[in-house]
């Protein structure tokens, strides 16, 4: 199995060069040459648990790493998830379910991906004996799953950037309190959309990116989307056979990967109802779906701080099949977005896909309404989901998140505050963060620096 970009300037590559990389070198994103036909083991992969689908799932991508060694990093990926179904199917009624994503370490649906991913890492270190300098921004809870999947292992220094004073405290606890020498969380002045840039244009730079052993761990690490696709594709083989190609999956969704993931699945000939972009305030998949129209726009701060993102990276995984594999359209499009921050489609339209939208005044009013309908708490990410949906549409909707991490939001709305052994501990320790001017020259500078002392 090899590795396109989807920007067509690079040679295709083996998985576990996709995965060290993250980013292709000519900027673009990594997808699968071909796709497995996973038709034909639907039936003896329906009863499996979710680390042997995992591992049946990665059999198909992963060709070039020993399948124990696949095989280890998987169980031990899943191993810390606190529930015995790892995502657990939760019935509301009769056409709605619930997918939760948030029995992992960190109580996030990240969790799935990133324990995973820093297995694989750990991997490529043993394999290469070189070191790896982990880079990545988040709006929250990435940064927090991709420290505890990557926590004091050996060989790996982790730099997180994530937008000062953006994310929930719980979130920015959970980055900052792990008293790890490898872990160097960093506080930048600005949005979630500016520190990506950041990061991105660190990437663009081949020398220093070869000369530390650069790699990602946001979504734009193909890993990631793969380790995804497998909680859609383990939920819809437990749905009743009737009802699972008329199942609407529901995303809460601000980066694009998470219902990307999903989407991928229908290249492998799954076949699905359909699937919904949630999005809350800032709203631009929403737009998008709705004029064509994909237009940067201002981040305004909300109730559900891990979508407060204007620039979804993984729409260009998207926007490559949608352009039929043309790289030469991709770099246009996203050459144009890059420099205008606007690009107009005559026509876009996906099969399947529809989206919703949902404000801070919203938020509050869906959780209660969740709550008293189906006694069913839902965090705020998790409640956008919840808007307009169809009453008579069966459909999965993710519970992306613990509702334990956005305490505030339920306490403003007159509820009981709802808590987690998990985050409890953190508010005894000490935080340690780093504050850094949201321009490559100073987090480079900073990268070297902290390099240079181990």
């Amino acid at each position: 199995m090899r590795y396109l970009s989807t920007r067509g300037g690079s040679e295709p590559v083996k998985f576990c060069e996709a995965v060290s990389q993250g980013l292709a070198p000519d900027g673009g994103l990594y997808l699968p040459e071909t796709f497995p036909d996973l038709r034909t083991h639907l039936q003896e992969w329906s009863g499996l648990s979710y680390p042997d689908l995992c591992h049946a799932f990665f059999q198909k991508f992963a060709t070039d790493l020993e399948d124990a060694e696949l095989k280890d990093a998987i169980y031990s990926a899943y191993s810390g998830f606190s529930h015995s179904e790892t995502a657990p199917l939760v019935r509301l009624n009769e056409h709605w379910q619930v997918l939760e994503l948030f029995h992992g370490p960190t109580l996030a649906f990240k969790d799935f991906a990133l324990q995973l991913l820093g297995n694989l890492y750990e991997l490529q270190i043993k394999r290469t004996g070189k070191p790896l300098c982990i880079l990545g921004a988040t709006s929250g809870d990435t940064g927090a799953a991709a420290i505890s999947g990557l926590l004091g292992k050996s060989g790996v220094k982790v730099f997180i950037l994530y937008p000062n004073g953006k994310v929930s405290p719980l979130q920015e606890r959970q980055m900052t309190c792990t008293g790890a020498e490898n872990i160097y969380p960093i506080a930048i002045e600005g949005t979630f959309d500016d520190a990506q840039r950041t990061v991105k244009e660190l990437f663009g730079d081949i020398t220093f990116r070869e000369s530390i052993g650069l790699s990602a761990v946001n979504s734009i690490n193909l890993a990631r989307i793969l380790a995804q696709s497998v909680y859609y594709l383990y939920a819809w083989l437990r749905l009743s056979s009737d009802v699972r190609e008329h199942t609407t999956f529901v995303v809460p969704t601000g980066n694009f990967g998470n219902v990307f993931a999903g989407w991928l699945l229908t290249k492998m000939g799954i076949q699905f109802g359909g699937f919904r972009v949630a999005t809350n305030q800032n709203d631009i998949l929403h737009r998008l779906f709705g004029s064509g129209e994909y237009q940067l726009g201002e981040v305004s701060p909300s109730l559900a701080p891990s979508m407060d993102i204007q620039v979804a990276s993984n729409f260009e995984r998207l926007l490559f099949y949608f352009l039929d594999g043309n790289a030469d359209q991709v770099r246009e499009v996203m050459t144009t977005f890059r420099d205008t921050g606007r690009y107009e489609f005559e026509k876009f339209s996906i099969p399947k896909f529809s989206s919703s939208s949902t404000n801070d005044i919203e938020i509050p009013q869906i959780i209660g309404g969740v709550w008293k309908d189906h006694n069913y708490l839902v965090d705020p990410h998790t409640a956008c989901a919840f808007q307009d949906l169809p009453c008579d549409m069966p459909s999965v909707i993710l519970a992306t998140a613990h509702p334990a991490k956005f305490p505030q939001v339920f306490e403003d709305a007159g509820m009981s505050r709802p808590t987690s052994p998990v985050l409890e501990e953190l508010l005894d320790r000490a935080p340690n963060k780093f504050h850094l001017d949201v321009d490559a020259l100073s987090v480079r500078s900073f990268i070297e620096k902290k390099l240079k002392r181990t």
